[in-house]
């Protein structure tokens, strides 16, 4: 079975569109506000050069999305899937971040949960890297039942490696919820 990794992924509250070079000015009119990265690891990435950089890395991985709000239309973050290995049948989830005004809204669990149902079609298991210090990511990642299972210093693209905290969430895990 063939895996695609960016096609339209759509429930009642978000659309996932895949990620364009034209969509940088919407995503960095999100991405803009510092409070977005002060857990994160990369915490000046709400600087244009930073997030240039992080965009070029998004549109490079050919498995990230723009998220938008049914509702208003509008660009609320992004998303990606990256590091499918086929041996393992795994997948990561992450480069996530949304708008200040979405925190705490459900909107991150209905991304989620579009993402994962169709993913684990493909895939037996999928991985989440969140920041260490990233305390608001790690609770919205235990509540999707996910297992930590590990630190990995993880490099990213064009910036300094930082260590995170490795999540694993299996397919039989998921659909029991």
């Amino acid at each position: 079975m063939d895996i695609t990794i960016q096609m339209i992924l759509e429930n009642d509250k978000v659309i996932l569109y895949p990620l364009l070079e034209q969509d940088f000015e919407d995503l960095y009119a999100v991405s803009a506000d510092p409070k977005i990265w002060e857990q994160h690891p990369n915490k000046d990435r709400w600087k244009k050069e930073v997030f240039n950089t992080f965009f070029d890395g998004a549109i490079q991985s050919k498995g990230a999305f723009k998220i938008v709000d049914k509702s208003s239309n509008s660009a609320i973050g992004s998303t990606r899937f990256y590091d499918y290995n086929p041996e393992e049948k795994s997948i990561f989830i992450g480069y996530t971040f949304y708008a200040t005004k979405y925190w705490g809204t459900g909107i991150n669990l209905s991304v989620k949960k579009v993402m994962l149902d169709y993913i684990f079609q493909f895939v037996s298991v999928v991985y989440f890297h969140i920041g260490a210090d990233n305390i608001r990511s790690q609770i919205a990642i235990k509540r999707l039942g996910t297992t930590k299972i590990g630190e990995q210093e993880v490099a990213y693209f064009g910036e300094p490696p930082k260590v995170n905290y490795v999540y694993s969430l299996k397919k039989e895990e998921w659909f029991l919820k």
